[in-house]
């Protein structure tokens, strides 16, 4: 049962709207003054707040303020109340931050739709979903309904692609998302040279493609090739499009699941402008094993030197000279294969913080 908080001076409109809601099944909680009803707030819990604006003491606003500094009640749905006369002063709660306003004397079914609108979005908003093919088929559900938008609905399948084959093409159209379910996969594109570097190396719950869909030219600006035997979901454009600009929250919502860290991006590339090849070499092993592309022993991934300078941003050359470096540390070893195993992450992590 849904939990709401009224916070309403007036005595007669307190009772009639505490009524109308336990009518609806909500489990209702009142407060006569602006003081009493953010101390039942933190002790209530409540899916959602109204609130009167015009209260004596300690107006509406005032409670707003106070609710949004405290961590457990910032979240929390806020509808204002008012009546006819106080509609200039809308604006006001409303560039606060709050949700929602309602207009007195009101109907019971508007009431009743403005609070199920507002806990529906925040229902929404605050799940979590699993950075998996069942996650994204749930968020995908769960947005379409959130939007009406039925088409969208549908499970999306798995694709299986083979050691070195390639899931997209540099300088082809840009008409699919990619979603890794399992395998790991490696970006790469090529310079006026014509010589290859790579862009990116991504494993199980990574996003690819992502940019190159909202990109102005329509194109794959890189080419995604198997590193191992992988399935992998597709999204097509249309869809993808129809999340990230139809609505505002779910659009948040989407992109905060397939940005693969966008912080973490900005990160790297400042490093790749002013951090040592040593720095950057321990960095990128440390997240090739966060990723499990790299493991303690001899079953990761069999990365190329030249991919791996690509990754750091220099000659493959440089790359070999700090992994024989690290190598002679004992921070790394080498196994079958010339896989590259990580023997001491802690002192590597000192490199990467320090150089």
């Amino acid at each position: 049962m849904k939990k709401i908080l009224l916070i309403e001076d007036n005595l007669d409109v307190r009772e009639m709207t505490a009524e109308i809601l336990e009518l609806e099944n909500y489990e209702v909680a009142t407060a006569e003054k602006g003081k009493i009803g953010i101390e039942k707030a933190k002790s209530f819990a409540p899916d959602l707040i109204l609130c009167d604006i015009m209260m004596p003491i300690m107006d509406g606003y005032e409670v707003f303020e106070q609710l949004s500094k405290d961590h457990s009640t910032a979240s929390t749905p806020f509808i204002f109340l008012t009546a006819k006369s106080e509609r200039s002063d809308l604006r006001k709660g409303m560039t606060m931050g709050a949700d929602d306003y309602l207009t007195k004397p009101f109907e019971a079914q508007d009431l009743i739709e403005a609070i199920e609108a507002r806990i529906k979005k925040t229902s929404f908003l605050r799940k979590e979903f699993l950075r998996n093919v069942q996650g994204i088929n749930q968020f995908i559900k769960e947005a379409s309904k959130y939007q009406n938008l039925k088409d969208l609905s549908e499970d999306r399948e798995l694709n299986q692609y083979k050691v070195k084959e390639n899931i997209f093409s540099e300088n082809s159209i840009a008409q699919n998302l990619y979603f890794i379910q399992h395998g790991e996969v490696k970006t790469y594109k090529h310079n006026e040279n014509g010589k290859e570097y790579v862009t990116g190396m991504f494993a199980a719950g990574d996003f690819i493609g992502q940019l190159c869909v909202l990109g102005n030219s329509g194109l794959y600006t890189e080419t995604a090739v198997a590193l191992s035997d992988c399935e992998v979901c597709c999204i097509p454009k249309k869809d993808f499009t129809q999340l990230l600009f139809n609505n505002k929250d779910v659009s948040n919502k989407f992109i905060s699941m397939i940005s693969n860290n966008v912080l973490h991006m900005q990160n790297q590339l400042m490093g790749m402008a002013f951090d040592s090849v040593r720095k950057r070499a321990a960095t990128a092993l440390l997240e090739l094993y966060d990723k499990g592309l790299i493991k303690d022993d001899d079953l990761g991934i069999n990365i190329s030197r030249e991919d791996f300078a690509g990754l750091i941003g220099t000659a493959t050359e440089t790359a070999i000279r700090v992994l024989s470096s690290f190598k002679d540390q004992s921070l790394i070893q080498l196994g079958q294969s010339r896989r590259i195993i990580l023997t001491d992450k802690k002192l590597l992590q000192q490199v990467a913080d320090f150089g």
